[in-house]
């Protein structure tokens, strides 16, 4: 849900001085990480355009983990990247300062985001042109409609405060809660890595509300109110997240070993994967196993996607490693082979995914903004096959020009060397 752009991966680290003899070797990027990420944006582009049947379709339908899960992970790599080598050389004051500005940023983006789609939404209920309240359909009420619960004013500053943070617009704020969360991260790893998973297992514990009610411990569950007045959470529980997001840094960070490639790991990691195939919504609604129902209502504090289930990141770490390699080493399977016709199309695509992997965040806040308007559009033009492909191809369009427009005002090129 980084979101740290790949850009911000530069270190910290005092320049060197030159050296005549030998130039310093430039660090070679995992093209792993940029290519799920980019896979993971289009993913949730297709997910959160309403109507959209490619939804049915999507490795969310397939098992108990989806993109949020890649987003998240490697979220949690690229701020490794970008943010932990600045505690290595910066010191722990500076870093933290800097992972505050990026909150800071994020904090903005998800209020324009949210202003953005809500002035979209008005214009497109009111264009005459749609068949539906599309700010209703965001279940955005209190925006509009003053109750005995809240004003228009209080819910204003409920907003700016993230006291009040609607569906749909969660994965921003659970993101800010979770890189507030590193500098505690870091003062831990200080003293000894094992206070680091303890913290981090203890607070994803805390976090599963299923759990603690079912114990009669309710008060133990620890959240952020969505509502103030309701006792609704945020859809995504930073405390629970913060799992997922902590393990791709870890990883980064060298903190977790590299798993180990071979028959048996492979062979585990295909059975976890597959096993969960029947208990799919793929299962369910295609492949006809009614059973799956009473399965996965029994086990929903374990799937359960606001608190991040254990079987969530037991199946994503499952479906990570074969992906992971598949890949190869640094991604050198992602590479094109050869010199023919498809190595040269591969190449193209290739670099595009990366693109959108780099810039996830810019790509992320337009992707949110123009499933709303995929949705519409699809709305008014009907839902054949060949509509809905053509709308899912405009939409993955403007991705990428986000992407190449982010990249390309980043590298500052009115910025004229001496």
């Amino acid at each position: 849900m980084t979101i740290a752009d790949s850009s911000q991966a530069a270190s910290l680290a005092t320049p060197a001085k030159p050296n005549t003899s030998s130039a310093a070797p430039k660090r070679v990027r995992d093209l792993r990480l940029d290519f799920f990420r980019g896979i993971a944006m289009f993913i949730i582009l297709i997910a959160h355009t309403p109507g959209n049947f490619l939804t049915s379709w999507i490795p969310a339908r397939w098992g108990f983990s989806d993109a949020t899960e890649i987003f998240v992970f490697c979220s949690g790599m690229a701020s490794a990247i970008a943010f932990g080598r600045g505690y290595d050389v910066a010191g722990w004051r500076l870093a933290t300062a800097r992972v505050g500005f990026r909150v800071w940023q994020v904090y903005w983006a998800h209020v324009g985001l949210f202003f953005a789609t809500l002035a979209l939404t008005v214009a497109l209920t009111d264009s005459g042109f749609g068949t539906r309240n599309y700010w209703g359909q965001l279940n955005l009420w209190p925006m509009f409609v003053e109750s005995d619960k809240w004003t228009n004013p209080d819910i204003l500053l409920s907003f700016m405060t993230l006291r009040y943070v609607p569906n749909y617009f969660d994965i921003l704020p659970m993101y800010m809660i979770v890189l507030l969360i590193m500098p505690i991260i870091m003062a831990l790893a200080n003293v000894n890595k094992w206070l680091v998973g303890a913290f981090i297992a203890i607070t994803w514990i805390f976090a599963q509300r299923t759990v603690w009610e079912g114990l009669g411990l309710s008060q133990f569950y620890i959240h952020f109110p969505a509502e103030p007045w309701t006792e609704r959470p945020w859809f995504f529980n930073p405390f629970g997240w913060q799992l997922i997001f902590f393990t791709g840094f870890a990883f980064m960070r060298g903190w977790l070993p590299k798993p180990p490639v071979n028959k048996t790991m492979i062979l585990l990691a295909a059975a976890i994967v597959i096993a969960n195939v029947p208990l799919s919504n793929i299962g369910v609604r295609e492949l006809g196993f009614d059973w799956a129902r009473d399965v996965r209502v029994a086990i929903k504090p374990l799937i359960d996607k606001s608190s991040f289930g254990l079987l969530r990141y037991v199946h994503f770490l499952a479906l990570a490693y074969l992906c992971w390699v598949a890949a190869g080493d640094k991604g050198n399977n992602l590479l094109p082979r050869g010199a023919g016709a498809f190595a040269r199309f591969w190449e193209k695509c290739l670099a595009i995914i990366l693109k959108v992997g780099q810039q996830s965040l810019a790509v992320f806040v337009v992707s949110m903004f123009t499933a709303r308007l995929m949705g519409f559009t699809m709305d008014i033009t009907g839902r054949a096959t060949a509509t809905v492909l053509l709308v899912n191809l405009a939409g993955a369009l403007i991705l990428i020009a986000t992407a190449y427009g982010a990249g390309w005002f980043k590298s500052q090129p009115w910025r004229v060397a001496k």
